[in-house]
């Protein structure tokens, strides 16, 4: 009985290891920093982004495709409208592709939530700029009662904000890649941020900066890229 007890205790000192579901980022480099080395299942994952579309969907494509090729995928509320050239380009499963784009933040989330408890999808990603503490108790019950991955994205701002996501990464643009700060996760504090090279992004390296610590409000802007109508 100690034993059992043990294994599911973690010390602040190391990352979190448990019998959790996870699924591979496709990033080596990120997979060696989440508990687990993956994304989680059952579990809500908070995507703090400086704004849409630099590269945010590029980091889930490996995990995505890959789900799309025998579950479906739902978009709930998308900035941008999902384009289906990127879509196939991708290897996505277009078949397995669900675009859902609700009147209002409330009808978004008690979407993502009835998809959530229905359990009949792979993974969901929910675009939200504003939730209440409640709703995001909510989403997050609704995950753990299902095998769905959940991913929110957020504004970065947010970051500051208290939230009951077990994973919370923030994301910036970076020159061939993007740069990720893990700001929650079952372990110990993760300073240093994490570049993350994309296939499609544009390969001219740019040194990532150094941080003291980790990202607790939105950094400087950095220059603005323009939204193709594509996923990104």
């Amino acid at each position: 009985m100690t034993q059992v007890m043990r294994s599911n205790v973690w010390r602040a000192s190391e990352l979190a290891v448990s019998r959790a579901v996870t699924v591979t980022t496709g990033h080596a480099v990120l997979d060696a920093e989440l508990p687990n080395r993956g994304w989680p299942r059952s579990s809500l994952v908070e995507l703090l982004v400086e704004q849409h579309g630099i590269g945010e969907m590029q980091l889930l494509k490996p995990c995505l495709a890959a789900l799309s090729a025998r579950q479906r995928v739902v978009l709930v509320q998308p900035p941008y409208l999902p384009h289906a050239m990127a879509c196939r380009a991708w290897r996505f499963n277009a078949q397995n592709l669900l675009w859902l784009k609700p009147q209002s933040s409330a009808d978004a989330l008690w979407a993502a939530e009835q998809i959530l408890k229905n359990g009949s999808c792979g993974a969901l990603v929910l675009w939200q700029t504003h939730v209440r503490p409640e709703a995001l108790r909510r989403l997050h019950l609704a995950a753990q009662a299902t095998d769905t991955l959940l991913w929110l994205v957020r504004p970065l701002a947010a970051a500051a904000d208290p939230s009951v996501a077990p994973l919370r990464v923030a994301l910036r643009p970076a020159m061939g890649g993007i740069v990720a700060d893990l700001i929650k996760r079952r372990g110990p504090a993760c300073d240093a941020p994490i570049f993350v090279p994309l296939a499609d992004m544009p390969v001219r390296p740019q040194p990532v900066p150094s941080h003291e610590t980790p990202v607790k409000r939105a950094p400087a802007a950095a220059p603005a890229r323009s939204a193709a109508p594509a996923l990104v």
